[in-house]
Order: structure tokens, then C-alpha cells, then sequence
């Protein structure tokens, strides 16, 4: 597909937050999941539930998928949390974007969920305009939203989605 292969795994972690962006396509989901399983990296990812019916359930948690219901009330971040503790080896990969239409303000629930469940947060990206797709810096939670932030904006700064007009990025202005 002309798709260069940035990065891997790191060595000795085994359970993380992934952030992956740009995410401005659909193609995203499957171009990150030949990569992760050209590597190896046994990534889970939530997808909303009414996508898993009787023809692509299957398929959808054969790929990692967990089925999320999104109009039940209740503190994901906690669930997820839990969910990354009780696992000795995991990679939840979560878009900040929450979607692949233009937000401007990225979710931060990934933030909090690798802060709870005490991983770290390793950056994975898509870039269209270079053609690569792989895994950059791995970043350990400090507590401070504003300098985690800014380290995650940085390393996106200038990569490029399938729809670029899509991707902003965001560096939370109040963060408590």
C-alpha cells in the first residue's frame, strides 16, 4: 500500500494507553491494525456497540474490539481503568479526537485513564502526508495535564490525516 513502518513496541511495556491521530477516516482503523499486527501489539480499542451486529461482531472483536455503550451513564474512565489493572498485558488504543469529524477540543479521558490505571501513554499516529504509520515517544503521566499536553500536541504538530481539514489539535486551556 506504500505505507512506511515507524517505530514499534517498546521494550519491557506491557500495558499502556495508545493515542493514535490524526483520525480522520474510517481507513484509519484498519491501516493501525495491519501495523499493530504486522508487530505484534495486541491492541484492544472500544467501538460503539450498535457496530457489532450479527454480521460484524465477530469480526469486530476477532480485531480487539470491546463494544461500548455510549448512551449508558457511568465513569468509563474508572471501568477502563480497572480493566487495564486487572490485565497483565494490554494496549487499549483510544482516539483524543473521540470521533473523525473536526472537534476542537480533544477528549481527555485517555489522560486519566492511563493516570488511574498507572501506564504510561504511548503515541501512535497515522500521518498521510508522509505515508507513515508507527509508535513515537512513550509518555509517562506526570499529573500535570498542561506539560503532558503540550509534549502530546508537539509530537503531532504538522502530521497530516486522510482528511487534514479534520485535524486540530488541542492544548487544554483549563484542565481541572
Amino acid at each position: 500500500m506504500g505505507w512506511k513502518i515507524v517505530g514499534g513496541p517498546p521494550e519491557g511495556v506491557t500495558k499502556a494507553v495508545f493515542i493514535t491521530a490524526p483520525h480522520t477516516s474510517f481507513v484509519d482503523f484498519y491501516i493501525g491494525r495491519l501495523y499493530c499486527w504486522s508487530k505484534r501489539i495486541p491492541i484492544k480499542v472500544f467501538i460503539k456497540k450498535e457496530a457489532f451486529n450479527w454480521y460484524s461482531g465477530w469480526l469486530l472483536k476477532a480485531v480487539g474490539g470491546i463494544p461500548i455503550d455510549r448512551s449508558q451513564p457511568g465513569n468509563r474512565v474508572d471501568i477502563s481503568a480497572r480493566m487495564i489493572r486487572e490485565r497483565d498485558h494490554i494496549f487499549l488504543t483510544i482516539t483524543p479526537e473521540g470521533t473523525r469529524k473536526r472537534v476542537e477540543v480533544w477528549k481527555r479521558g485517555f489522560y486519566y485513564i492511563a493516570q488511574k490505571a498507572d501506564v504510561p501513554i504511548i503515541l501512535s499516529f497515522l500521518d498521510y502526508g508522509k505515508k507513515e504509520v508507527g509508535i513515537g515517544p512513550v509518555l509517562n503521566v506526570t499529573g500535570d495535564i498542561q506539560k503532558d499536553f503540550k509534549t502530546i500536541e508537539d509530537f503531532y504538530r504538522g502530521m497530516q490525516g486522510k482528511h487534514p481539514e479534520m485535524f486540530n489539535l488541542y492544548e487544554p486551556e483549563n484542565s481541572n
